[in-house]
């Protein structure tokens, strides 16, 4: 860990992989529990149309790819509000004219090729400058703020919509809200695992939490916690080893989740023991009422 931390590109490499481990699984939390775990997919899609765009338009691929998602986000709201289409055709769309609108524009941007979205498609967290690090902490500190400030109605909608809808929340604003903040998210881990690997960092570490624990708020902090774990352990990994970061992390976060579900297997199969009534053969049969030796009911 010494020798990496010496290496300026390194430095900046753990640094903005801590950042993406950390604000990922804040909104992927708030997908997997509305059920748009692939979410983070299309807005990915969505993303190469934008990094395109910064080519095209010689500007800063990440800024061009966070407003052209978040664009994105707000109109696959629209569409599956509006035109009563479904979240999975909604999703569709996204992907079929996200890949398409950045292959379209890379090749009109001079001097580069499709070659040129390789980094961003699978991600190069090598190659990250002092300000894509500013850009990714800005957008890192949008993320959480927003979060943070509509935490409790984000909950609840998240947990049922009409019950939103009956406590007077604005759903579609909220809708709106995880929508742009998982847009934001995708182009603020982009550059570490690329926008096709980037939804598994959103969710995996999210279904590794939900295995040890019912709890929102516990949930949500284990998943911060695998995602940083595991954002540290693949680049590591990765410079160690001489392999694709972004693979290794989500590798690595995989290997979590397998053995989060033999430890929720082993912690519910030990509470189902604790609360066996206990007695052996002797026990009541399920769904009698037990008796005493005079013939009584026990109390």
């Amino acid at each position: 860990m010494t020798e990496m931390l010496q290496l300026d590109f390194m430095r900046r490499a753990l640094l903005a992989a801590v950042l993406v481990g950390m604000v990922a699984p804040v909104i992927g939390t708030f997908l997997v529990q509305r059920r748009l775990a692939l979410l983070g997919d299309g807005i990915g899609h969505v993303a190469l149309t934008g990094v395109a765009l910064g080519f095209l338009t010689s500007t800063s691929p990440v800024v061009t790819a966070a407003i052209v998602s978040a664009l994105g986000a707000g109109l696959i709201e629209l569409v599956r509000v509006r035109a009563r289409t479904s979240g999975d055709i909604a999703l569709a769309l996204l992907f079929y004219g996200g890949i398409a609108g950045g292959v379209l524009l890379i090749g009109l941007a001079p001097g580069t090729s499709t070659a040129t979205l390789t980094a961003y498609l699978f991600g190069s967290v090598s190659t990250v400058t002092s300000g894509d690090i500013v850009v990714v902490a800005v957008l890192a500190v949008l993320v959480l703020g927003t979060v943070g400030y509509f935490g409790r109605e984000l909950f609840v909608l998240c947990q049922d919509e009409e019950v939103a809808r009956a406590h007077g929340l604005p759903v579609r604003l909220l809708s709106l809200v995880i929508a742009v903040t998982a847009a934001l998210t995708v182009v603020l881990a982009m550059r570490v695992v690329g926008v096709l690997l980037v939804s598994a960092l959103m969710v995996v570490p999210v279904a590794a939490a939900q295995q040890l624990s019912r709890s929102f708020r516990i949930t949500l902090a284990l998943a911060v916690a695998i995602g940083v774990a595991a954002s540290l352990g693949g680049l590591s990994t990765a410079y160690y080893v001489d392999v694709a970061p972004g693979a290794a992390i989500v590798l690595l976060t995989l290997g979590v989740f397998a053995a989060a579900v033999a430890a929720g297997y082993l912690l519910r199969g030990a509470r189902g023991a604790v609360r066996a009534p206990r007695g052996g053969a002797d026990a009541p049969a399920p769904g009698t009422i037990p008796q005493t030796e005079q013939g009584g009911v026990a109390p």
